[in-house]
């Protein structure tokens, strides 16, 4: 039984140009490529990339259409509430009893003297 051996710098070294040697032969068995083929390849890879571009602007349009539904919620709602508040405002300016003037208030305590005076 032969021991181990240790390859040298030359064993090892041609034995990487042989297996250079052998790639470069099977890259060369390779038929070249179809102008048909690549031109189909790259309208199929252009298809694919104008594809996933429309989906993503449909993707955005959809967000920016959901954000413009919030905002017109929001801008809803608070106009909603402005209305509600200025309806209070309006109700309680209402029912908010008149300040009279001086001559109103005389001429409202002479009716009462009056009226006093009539039931004696």
């Amino acid at each position: 039984m032969p021991s181990y051996k240790d390859p040298s710098f030359q064993d090892r070294s041609s034995q990487a140009a042989e297996a250079k040697q052998r790639a470069l032969d099977k890259l060369r068995q390779k038929p070249p490529l179809d102008e048909a083929v690549v031109a189909e390849r790259r309208a199929a890879r252009e298809r694919r990339a104008a594809a996933e571009a429309e989906k993503r602007n449909a993707k955005k349009a959809a967000e920016q259409a959901v954000k413009d539904a919030k905002a017109a919620a929001i801008a809803e709602a608070a106009a909603a509430e402005a209305a509600a508040a200025e309806a209070a405002e309006a109700e309680r300016l209402k029912n908010r009893p008149k300040l009279q003037t001086e001559a109103e208030r005389k001429a409202a305590r002479d009716a009462r003297y009056a009226a006093r005076k009539a039931r004696q």
